[in-house]
């Protein structure tokens, strides 16, 4: 994944995007999130790890609140579309899957989804679930913004032990 961090970095470089604005960008994309947000501020660009932490917290949650608020209903208009309707439904069963921790934690294994950061977790995911899962839209994004945090000071703790070990 540092490779993708690598390429992103010198596109946006290249296009005169500003350092911030590339840890903010690669924050806000589903499956990258603040995870490799955070190392594209540390290790890569060698940010200060507050600015850092902020600004790629800031890019995970963004578009939390257009999931919410709006994903179901963007699903049931991609539904009518034939060539789209098998992706979505794909996707929606997908994230279902993922509904164990919910179910038996309730909102607490919501935050415990979003918070630890493995593949197939995060924000982006969350929000889709809860969103399926028609939790409450408020609560939903305070516990989704505190897992992102969480998330945050893992990926800051490693990049500062690891990233630079190995990466820098």
């Amino acid at each position: 994944m540092q490779d993708v961090c690598y390429a992103i970095q010198e596109f946006l470089s290249a296009h005169g995007i500003p350092d911030w604005l590339t840890v903010f960008i690669i924050s806000v994309c589903p499956i990258l999130e603040c995870r490799l947000g955070m190392f594209t501020a540390i290790v890569i660009l060698q940010m200060n790890t507050f600015v850092g932490f902020i600004i790629s917290f800031l890019g995970n949650i963004f578009p939390i609140p257009f999931i919410l608020l709006l994903i179901n209903k963007i699903f049931e208009w991609l539904k009518k579309i034939p060539v789209i309707k098998k992706p979505v439904i794909w996707l929606e069963e997908k994230t279902l899957k993922k509904r164990d921790k919910i179910d038996k934690y309730g909102i607490w294994g919501l935050l415990l989804f979003v918070a630890i950061p493995l593949p197939g977790t995060g924000g982006w995911t969350g929000a889709l679930l809860a969103s399926l899962l028609h939790l409450d839209r408020k609560k939903s994004f305070g516990v989704i913004a505190v897992g992102v945090f969480i998330a945050g000071l893992i990926m800051t703790i490693l990049s500062l032990i690891f990233g630079k070990a190995v990466f820098g």
